[in-house]
Formats: C-alpha cells, structure tokens, sequence
C-alpha cells in the first residue's frame, strides 16, 4: 500500500521522474543536502550509514537545497560530481528542491506536516545561527541543512532529526533499527 507522500512526484538527480514510492517497503531517511556548509562533512557519515544498512532495508535519499545561506548554489551536475569525487555518495540523490518557504515543494511540505517537531536541541542550533547573524526558522519548517526525516516500511514518517544529529547519533542510528 502506498501512502500519498510516496506518491508525490520527484525527479532524481539525473531528472528521471520518481517518488518515495519507488523506494516502499523500505525504512526511508530523507535529508536535505548543500555542498558548501559546515554540516556537509555529514555526507561522509550518511554513506556510511547506507552502506551499513541497506541489507537490512534502509536508503538514504539525498535532497540537495540552496534555501540556506545559498550554501548548494550549483547544477544538479555539479551537485552529482561534487557528491561522487569527495564522498563517493552511492545513495540515491535528488534534483535540487527548495525545502522551506512558500515555495518549498510539496514532499517537504508533506514531511513538515505529518512531523513539525524534530528531535535534538534545535534551541541550540537556532542560537548558533543567531550567533552567525542568520534568523532561523521556526518550527514547523526545516531549520537547516541536513535536517533529516525518518519515513517507516508503511510510508509513514515516524521520526525528524535536527541538522546537528549526526549521522552516527545514537537516537538517528536507534530509530533507524527500530523502524528496520
């Protein structure tokens, strides 16, 4: 059974068309992505979990935005070749989508909706970026890159992660086997 957010079209990075859907049936950990900020070192982790665990039924899906502070401003492309050469990223990836505001595409609005809470201490990280002169966001929209959805085997999204958690935190990597 599909659930209407793995019905919500998308298009890899390469632009073929897709969806969540293509991916039913397996734990799903949906994140927001930028080439150029100080979190992009987390790509090196999310691998590692895709590596570690996608026998068992998880993939990683990588959505690259340029949302906050412009920090994914290339093509889908640049973004594939950047990811491939400095992180060997064998996750699927996405064309480039705007995660929050107004405009922000319908899978995020979808994500924001069923979980307008993240977990972890998006106090602190809103303080960091207040810290830097950047107004954060404010609940129910995605704080930062690197936010990550957790979306269960039924389409369900059962959990989100404030940018911070690391890939290897051990609330990320217990909500996974426990979705798994």
């Amino acid at each position: 059974m599909t659930t209407a957010i793995e019905n919500i079209p998308l298009k890899t990075i390469a632009g073929a068309d897709s969806s969540l859907g293509d991916y039913a049936g397996k734990v799903r950990l949906v994140v927001n992505v930028a080439s150029k900020c100080g979190l992009t070192s987390q790509y090196e982790g999310l691998e590692a979990l895709y590596r570690d665990y996608q026998d068992k039924g998880l993939v990683v899906l990588g959505f690259p935005a340029n949302d906050f502070g412009a920090q994914e401003p290339g093509s889908n492309d640049e973004i594939a070749d950047f990811c491939r050469t400095n992180f060997s990223i064998d996750f699927p990836m996405f064309a480039k989508i705007p995660v929050t505001g107004e405009g922000k595409h319908p899978l995020y609005a979808a994500l924001t909706s069923a979980q307008p809470k993240a977990t972890g201490d998006g106090d602190a990280f809103r303080g960091m970026l207040k810290g830097h002169n950047i107004e954060p966001t404010q609940e129910p929209e995605v704080l930062w890159n690197f936010e990550k959805f957790l979306i269960g085997r039924d389409g369900a999204v059962i959990g989100r992660f404030v940018p911070g958690t690391a890939p290897n935190d051990p609330a990320l990597v217990a909500a996974i086997e426990g979705a798994l």
